[in-house]
């Protein structure tokens, strides 16, 4: 399954996630880069995030997910880093696991939209 911010969630011991925590992850470089790019965490922040980065498997920019996220981004005019995140999901044919509601719009991802309380 590809993820997109239920990291946190994890982090943070939500039990509303806890269902989700044995599934093998896919993550786009650009989940990663928001995970530890975030301004202001602490060094063991920053290596708890590392740990469970570590269990994924990373995927990277290819030409396949570049036409899609461009795709993605002139069809639904969403922001660069999401457009990228939907389309890892969609060429890999997994569903994305997000909080996100702003993904809803995109009709070529099997989306698993999360309403957490």
């Amino acid at each position: 399954m590809v993820i997109q911010n239920i990291f946190m969630y994890f982090i943070n011991g939500l039990e509303a996630i806890s269902k989700y925590k044995h599934i093998h992850f896919y993550i786009s470089e650009i989940t990663e880069i928001e995970l530890l790019g975030k301004g202001g965490i602490t060094q063991a922040d920053y290596s708890i995030r590392s740990e469970m980065i570590n269990t994924c498997t990373i995927f990277t920019l290819t030409e396949r997910i570049k036409k899609i996220t461009i795709k993605l981004k002139q069809k639904y005019n969403i922001k660069i880093p999401d457009a990228r995140i939907a389309a890892t999901a969609i060429h890999l044919n997994l569903p994305l696991i997000t909080t996100d509601k702003g993904f809803k719009k995109i009709k070529e991802l099997d989306l698993q939209l999360l309403e957490l309380k």
